[in-house]
C-alpha cells in the first residue's frame, strides 16, 4: 500500500507505542486521526508537532471502553479527514493484578479497553476500510501468546486480540488485511527499575531490550510491503517467547 495521502486511525495516539506509531505514519506522508482518552496533552502535542512540519493531523477524543463511543469514532474521522484508509488499533491498558485479587470491576475495565473496543471500533470502520481496500493492524502482546500469572486479564484479552484478529482477517477478506503486532521488551513500564531492566536483557535471546522503532518498523512492514499477508501475528521481542 501507497501511504502518502491515505488516512490512518491510530487508537492510544497520545502515549507510548500509539505515539510512536501515529508520528511515524505521519511521517509517511499519512493524514492522521490521533484518538486519546486521559492522553490530551500527548495527542494535542504530536498533532501540532506533526503540523508544524507539514503534515495533517487532527486529535479525537473518545472513552472507547463505551462501545457506542467506540464504534462511532471510525465515522468522526471520516468526516474531518475525508476517509479511512488503515486503523491501528493501540489503545490499551496493562495492570499487574494477580488472579486472586481480579475484581469484576477490573476485569471489565481491561477487557472492554483492550479487546472490546477493537471489536467495536472495527466494525465502525468495516465499511469504509473495504471501500478503500485498507487495512487493520491490531497491537496485541507476547502476554497474548503466553501466560502472565500476575497479569491475568492482560493476557486473557490480548489472547482475544489474537484471535479477533484472525476472525477479522476472515471476515474482512478479500477487501481489507488484519495482522497483529505482539511487542515484547520494546517498551517496557516506567516502574522498572535497572535490575528489573537487566533481568528482561539476560532473558532475551537477543540480549538487549527494543526500542519503539522495533514495533514501528513490523507496523511499517505490514502497512507498506505485505499486501498478501493476513491474519498473522508478527513477534517483535528479540526472541524472548523461545526463552
Amino acid at each position: 500500500m501507497e501511504l502518502r495521502g491515505r488516512v490512518a486511525l491510530v487508537t492510544g495516539g497520545g502515549q507510548r507505542l500509539g505515539r510512536a506509531f501515529a508520528a511515524a505514519l505521519a511521517g509517511r506522508g499519512m493524514r492522521l486521526a490521533i484518538h486519546y482518552n486521559a492522553s490530551a496533552d500527548g495527542a494535542t502535542g504530536l498533532r501540532d508537532e506533526i503540523r508544524a512540519q507539514g503534515g495533517t493531523a487532527e486529535c479525537f477524543g473518545a472513552d472507547l471502553t463505551d462501545a457506542a463511543a467506540a464504534s462511532e469514532l471510525p465515522g468522526r474521522v471520516a468526516a474531518a479527514l475525508g476517509g479511512l484508509d488503515v486503523l491501528v488499533n493501540s489503545a490499551a491498558v496493562m495492570h499487574r493484578i494477580p488472579f486472586e485479587e481480579t475484581t469484576v470491576a477490573q476485569y471489565d475495565a481491561i477487557m472492554d479497553l483492550n479487546l472490546r473496543a477493537h471489536f467495536f471500533v472495527t466494525q465502525g470502520a468495516a465499511a469504509m476500510l473495504r471501500t478503500a481496500k485498507g487495512k487493520v493492524v491490531n497491537i496485541a502482546d507476547l502476554g497474548g501468546l503466553e501466560p502472565w500469572p500476575s497479569y491475568a486479564v492482560h493476557s486473557l484479552s490480548k489472547a482475544g486480540v489474537v484471535m479477533l484478529t484472525q476472525v477479522l482477517a476472515r471476515v474482512l477478506a478479500p477487501e481489507v488485511t488484519v495482522n497483529a503486532i505482539a511487542p515484547g521488551t520494546v517498551l517496557v513500564p516506567d516502574s522498572y527499575d535497572e535490575a528489573q531492566r537487566a533481568r528482561l536483557e539476560r532473558e532475551t535471546p537477543l540480549r538487549r531490550l527494543g526500542t519503539p522503532e522495533d514495533a514501528v518498523g513490523a507496523l511499517l512492514y505490514l502497512l507498506e510491503g505485505a499486501d498478501f499477508v493476513t491474519g498473522e501475528v508478527l513477534v517483535v521481542d528479540g526472541g524472548r517467547i523461545l526463552r
